[in-house]
C-alpha cells in the first residue's frame, strides 16, 4: 500500500491585526475587516486561535478551533447576510 503525498498547501491567508475593534485578513493581496460587531465571534478569543484561519477554497476561510466559516461576501457586505450569532 502507498500513500499519496498531500498536495502543498496554497492557501495565502493572514491575519494582519487584531484591534480592539475587529480583526483584519489578507487574501490575495485584499485586505478584510470584520469587526467584533458583526463577527462576535471572534472577540475575547486567544490570539492563536483567531490567527488559525485556512482558505478552504478561493474566498472561503475557515476558523477550525472556533467553527466559523466565512466567505469574502459575507465579509465585505455583512449588511446582506442579517442573521447575527449572539455575543459569546
Amino acid at each position: 500500500m502507498s500513500l499519496l503525498a498531500r498536495g502543498k498547501n496554497i492557501s495565502a491567508v493572514e491575519v494582519t491585526n487584531i484591534s480592539a475593534h475587529g480583526v483584519w485578513l489578507l487574501s490575495k493581496d485584499k485586505e478584510l475587516f470584520m469587526s467584533y460587531k458583526d463577527f462576535p465571534w471572534f472577540k475575547d478569543q486567544p490570539l492563536k486561535v483567531v490567527r488559525n484561519v485556512e482558505e478552504h477554497s478561493p474566498g472561503h476561510f475557515y476558523w477550525p478551533d472556533i467553527d466559523v466559516d466565512l466567505t469574502e461576501e459575507i465579509i465585505e457586505h455583512s449588511e446582506r447576510f442579517p442573521l447575527k450569532a449572539k455575543n459569546m
